[in-house]
C-alpha cells in the first residue's frame, strides 16, 4: 500500500506537471482537505484561499451562482487581466440563533447596581420601550450601535454559558431574560428575536490566475 505521504507528494508533483492546464482541469484533482492545502501552497498567492459563504449573510450574484452549484462544481469568471475559478468543496447546513442584548460591565458596577439597572431596563421594555432604543441607551459595548442585534451566530461564536442559556433555557420568541458570566464580569439583558434557523453554508476554493 502506498503511504499517504507519498500520495500527497505525487499529487503535488501532478500539480506542477499540470501547471499549464486550465484552472478547471487543475481543480478536478482537488477534493480532500489535504489536497486543498497542498494546492494552495503550490499557488503562492494571497488571492487564492478557502472561503466559507453563508446563505443568510452573503447575498450577492456571485454567491447565488455558487450556492446553485453541486458539490465539486466549478464556476469561472474572467476579465481583461485575470481568470478566477471557484470550486465548491463542502456543502452543509448549520443551526444558528439570533438575539439582541444589552451588555453591562461588571468592572464598572457592583452586582447590586447591575441587577437594579437590569430590573429597570426590563420594566421599561415591558412598558413598551423598544429594545433597540434601550440597547443604545444602556449597553456598554459597540454592539449598542446596532441596537443590540447580535445577528445570526453559531454556538461556537459566543461564550459557552451564553450559548447554553440561549439554546437550553426554554426561552420563547420575544422573551426577555438575563445572563450572568461572573468570571468575565459580563452581565446581559437578552431579547430572543428569532427562532433557531438551519442555514446553508458552502466552502469554496478560490483560485486567481493572471492571463497570459
Amino acid at each position: 500500500m502506498i503511504k499517504p505521504i507519498f500520495i500527497l507528494a505525487f499529487i503535488g508533483f501532478s500539480f506542477i506537471l499540470n501547471a499549464q492546464k486550465s484552472i478547471e482541469k487543475q481543480l478536478e484533482l482537488v477534493e480532500t482537505p489535504e489536497q486543498i492545502e497542498q494546492f494552495l501552497e503550490s499557488k503562492h498567492s494571497k488571492k487564492n484561499k478557502l472561503i466559507t459563504f453563508n446563505e443568510e449573510k452573503h447575498k450577492t450574484s456571485l454567491t447565488t451562482d455558487l450556492f446553485d452549484l453541486r458539490l465539486g462544481g466549478t464556476k469561472v469568471y474572467e476579465n481583461e487581466f485575470e481568470k478566477t475559478a471557484y470550486k465548491v468543496v463542502e456543502k452543509n447546513k448549520k443551526t444558528y440563533n439570533r438575539v439582541s442584548y444589552i451588555y453591562l460591565d461588571g468592572t464598572k458596577y457592583s452586582l447590586e447596581e447591575i441587577n437594579n439597572l437590569r430590573d429597570k431596563i426590563i420594566a421599561k421594555f415591558n412598558n413598551g420601550a423598544p429594545f433597540d432604543f434601550l440597547s443604545k441607551q444602556y449597553s456598554m459595548d459597540d454592539n449598542a450601535n446596532k441596537g443590540g442585534d447580535l445577528g445570526w451566530f453559531l454556538s461556537t461564536d459566543v461564550h459557552p454559558d451564553f450559548d447554553n442559556e440561549i439554546a437550553n433555557g426554554g426561552h420563547q420568541l420575544n422573551d426577555i431574560f438575563t445572563i450572568d458570566i461572573p468570571e468575565k464580569n459580563w452581565y446581559y439583558v437578552v431579547l430572543k428575536t428569532h427562532e433557531p434557523k438551519d442555514i446553508a453554508e458552502i466552502e469554496v476554493l478560490k483560485i486567481v490566475e493572471a492571463k497570459n
